[in-house]
């Protein structure tokens, strides 16, 4: 199966690129490069299996590009909230249109599947009740939003001849050469790696699910190969029902695997989104799929990749592994334009 994959230069996609090709599949990656500056840490296995790359943002892919393909990963899209809350416009344009368009292209060039990494953000707040596939979407922010627009119109271009599968994957975590330390238990882990200390300014009540990369990474392999039957313009909540925490458990466990480090609870709670989710269907309905992680060894994880590179807080803090303050630098240093499009430089 020759496979499209947006966004390989990102968090998820610099590892879905080089498993795909493990497993067999012939992988052409496709990726705007926001954040090639972000390189935390060498995988050798990722450089002797990297796909071949084309550089191209989202909205300006064309048609030839398709030639040949016959399944479409897309994952390149503007995340997370707070980026999306930055500029919402942009945010529309990339996440919701530029998405929709990419679908549309890959159905009128005969690509038979289509798996679209949605988000469990789109659930926003939770009734308390824990929240499938079938359940009202509440998206509080732009990003989630977007999300629920794009599921909502690229369902409607499924055919006997194009199938869209719709993963809404739970909160990611995990060790990424692309790495990202601004999704909760990264950013947590990075803390407590450079300064022994999780200081939490909420109480850390509200409920996620979590799921490691690698888990969506299998979740994105076994949709591609699931019959068709299985997978037509069906959503997947991405995750475990054992991995719904409170934030101050995700913040205790990460406590306990770094040694020496001291957590306190914040009595404030500034963001009310709160959902917990149940993941039945996939492990059910999705041939193959299972979770093979989990918080804890999520968090093993990442102090083992720490200690390795010796990591140090100036690296923790560098703005490529924060999707906000890297486009926040982008722009303002003339290297992309208010809508995000590059600026050649500058010649004599």
């Amino acid at each position: 199966m020759k496979v499209l994959v947006t966004g390989t230069d990102g968090y998820i996609g610099s590892l879905l690129a080089p498993f795909l090709i493990r497993e067999g599949f012939e992988v052409i990656g496709l990726d705007t490069g926001y954040y090639r500056d972000g390189w935390l840490y060498t995988d050798i296995e990722r450089l002797t299996q990297s796909p071949l790359q084309i550089n191209s943002d989202l909205r300006t892919v064309a048609p030839v590009q398709f030639e040949g393909i016959d399944a479409v990963v897309h994952l390149a899209e503007l995340s997370n909230d707070p980026l999306g809350e930055n500029n919402p416009a942009v945010t529309r344009a990339i996440n919701h249109h530029g998405s929709v368009r990419l679908a549309e292209l890959a159905k009128d060039a005969g690509v038979e599947r289509f798996v679209y990494t949605s988000s469990c953000s789109v659930y926003g707040l939770g009734s308390g009740d824990i929240l499938d596939e079938q359940s009202p979407v509440k998206p509080q922010t732009e990003y989630a939003k977007c999300k629920v627009l794009v599921e909502k119109d690229v369902a409607k271009l499924a055919s006997n001849s194009f199938s869209p599968v719709f993963l809404r994957n739970a909160t990611a975590y995990g060790a990424s050469p692309r790495m990202r330390f601004d999704i909760v238990l990264n950013n947590l882990a990075g803390h407590a790696w450079t300064s022994k200390q999780i200081k939490m300014t909420s109480d850390g009540t509200p409920w996620r699910p979590l799921v490691h990369v690698l888990d969506i990474c299998q979740a994105v392999i076994c949709a591609l190969r699931a019959p068709r039957s299985a997978v037509h313009n069906e959503v997947f909540n991405v995750g475990s029902n054992n991995a719904n925490f409170r934030v101050r458990e995700i913040a205790e466990i990460v406590g306990d695997v770094f040694p020496g480090c001291k957590v306190s609870i914040g009595t404030s709670a500034g963001d009310n989104r709160s959902y917990r989710v149940e993941f039945a269907k996939i492990s059910s309905q999705l041939p193959g799929f299972d979770c093979e992680w989990d918080p804890r060894s999520g968090a093993e994880q990442l102090l083992n990749m720490f200690k390795r590179i010796d990591m140090s807080a100036e690296t923790f803090n560098f703005r490529a592994y924060t999707r906000l303050k890297q486009l926040n630098y982008l722009e303002e240093t003339g290297q992309i334009d208010e809508e995000f499009f590059w600026i050649p430089l500058a010649e004599k």
